[in-house]
């Protein structure tokens, strides 16, 4: 009875001493695991404070990529609106130019012009847009154009007598404009050809005081003139020579 009691004693003592024993195999680990965790929090914080910044210097790099291919698109857009601007200049440049050698060209030779045809177009009050009627007028006119040799157009535009009289000058261009682009752009007469006169309300071509002749009036006459003195050399060299086979 005593041996076991003995026995059991020692058993006590034993386990008291490994459970002692885990304790302190446990806290050991505990201390020297945890300079090891405290390392590998630092290092995930500094990951992610590094993954920001670089996801900041990215954005700004795009950022900077974005504005500077927006500053390089507009100027490009800048340079080419400056190309053709400049086309367009010196094109206009060179119409006027041309324009005034042909118009300077004609006026010398006016005497010899003489007119052949005639149409005229009448416009709303205030307006300066041709009608569908305006435009058949103008497109039977056309009709003669395509054969004519050595002619001119003069183009008049009127008003009626209401308003003022720059008013009624700037109209009346306006008007004759309105007539010289249709014809240009459908039937291709060149600009030499056209001969523009803007005389307001100066002439009548009936009376204001009613509402038929105020719209008689507001018109554009377009007459074709053509050169009698180059039509007759054309007809003398065409000629052969008497007696001739």
């Amino acid at each position: 009875m005593k041996n076991h009691r003995l026995e059991l004693l020692g058993m006590a003592v034993s386990l008291a001493a490994l459970g002692a024993t885990g304790c302190a195999t446990k806290n050991y680990v505990r201390t020297q695991t945890a300079p090891l965790v405290q390392h590998t929090d630092q290092l995930d914080t500094k990951t992610a404070q590094n993954n920001r910044q670089i996801h900041d210097v990215d954005q700004r790099a795009q950022a900077g990529i974005n504005q500077a291919q927006g500053a390089a698109d507009s100027a490009n857009q800048n340079a080419q609106s400056a190309t053709k601007a400049a086309g367009d200049a010196q094109t206009a440049a060179l119409d006027v130019v041309h324009r005034a050698d042909s118009v300077d060209s004609v006026v010398k030779g006016l005497d010899s012009y003489r007119p052949v045809s005639n149409v005229t177009v009448t416009f709303g009050f205030d307006k300066s847009v041709l009608t569908k009627d305006d435009k058949d007028q103008l497109d039977e006119f056309a009709a003669q154009l395509g054969s004519a040799k050595s002619y001119i157009l003069e183009v008049t535009g009127g008003t009626d007598s209401t308003g003022p009289a720059q008013y009624n000058y700037d109209l009346s261009q306006r008007r004759a404009d309105a007539v010289v682009q249709y014809l240009a752009s459908k039937y291709g007469v060149a600009a030499h050809r056209f001969y523009l006169i803007g005389i307001g309300k100066d002439k009548e071509v009936a009376p204001n005081t009613t509402a038929e002749g105020r719209k008689q009036n507001r018109r554009v006459e377009v007459q074709m003139l053509t050169n009698m003195g180059d039509q007759g050399t054309q007809s003398a060299a065409n000629q052969k020579p008497g007696g001739a086979l």
